[in-house]
């Protein structure tokens, strides 16, 4: 797969069937991998190890109602209450980080109304702070540790 703007950790990849499979330690299952899902699952190391995100705490491909369809997160970190606190739109290493990516990520977010929005590529990535409230958004020059971003929320 492609290299990425990210740390480099040791991922499980098998080939099974003539299908290379990468293990999703959030879901606890072996996945199709796909270059998506090799940002998705570097993305989710660089959150539980950089960051310090509770493995507990984190769901990936979440699911959600939005406009009376089934949607899926990528990458979901939430606060110890249960509310969504960081969202992460994935999409492949061969895909610009656009205005679609950005609106896909707001779209997702108007019903989970976490506070704090990443857009990756792997290679690229674009983090805000989103003010629910003043409905605005400051981006970040980094993503802050796990503790800083529950004490943020407030």
């Amino acid at each position: 797969m492609e290299s990425l703007n990210l740390p480099t950790y040791d991922v499980h990849v098998i080939d099974r069937d003539d299908t290379r499979i990468i293990y999703d330690p959030v879901r606890q299952t072996y996945v199709t991998l796909t270059p998506e899902e090799w940002v998705r699952q570097h993305f989710l190391q660089y959150l539980m190890q950089e960051l310090n995100v509770p493995a507990g705490l984190v769901a990936t491909e979440a699911s959600f109602q939005y406009e009376g369809q089934t949607w899926r997160a990528d990458i979901v970190a939430y606060d110890r209450q249960g509310n969504p606190l960081l969202l992460v739109e994935c999409k492949a290493p061969s895909v610009s980080i656009g205005q679609n990516a950005f609106d896909q990520g707001a779209r997702y977010n108007l019903v989970l109304d976490a506070p704090f929005l990443v857009v990756t590529n792997g290679r690229t990535h674009y983090a805000c702070r989103i003010d629910l409230e003043e409905e605005s958004y400051a981006f970040l020059d980094d993503l802050p540790e796990y503790r800083s971003l529950l004490a943020d929320r407030a």
